[in-house]
């Protein structure tokens, strides 16, 4: 689940529980228990967007060397095939 609709849900759940008047303590247990379920699905989905940054983050970083490296190459292929038609 993302983060807003864990967010929404737990919102809706507690919101659900006050306004039906159940405010039995293991309604409220309950509706307290998803709240803390939320937060910590919460605190992972931003934990595994974090590590997904990360490694998109250093993917564009190899693409970059590996761009600098092929033309580092063609340019030095060019000069290799310029100094053999010189011959």
């Amino acid at each position: 689940m993302t983060l807003k609709t864990t967010l929404k849900m737990s919102a809706a759940a507690a919101s659900l529980a006050i306004l039906a008047g159940c405010a039995s303590s293991g309604a409220l247990e309950e509706v307290r228990t998803t709240a803390e379920s939320a937060q910590a699905d919460a605190a992972e989905a931003r934990s595994t967007a974090s590590q997904a940054l990360n490694t998109a983050n250093q993917a564009q970083r190899d693409a970059r060397a590996a761009l600098q490296m092929s033309e580092k190459n063609r340019e030095e292929m060019n000069r290799m095939f310029e100094r053999s038609m010189q011959k």
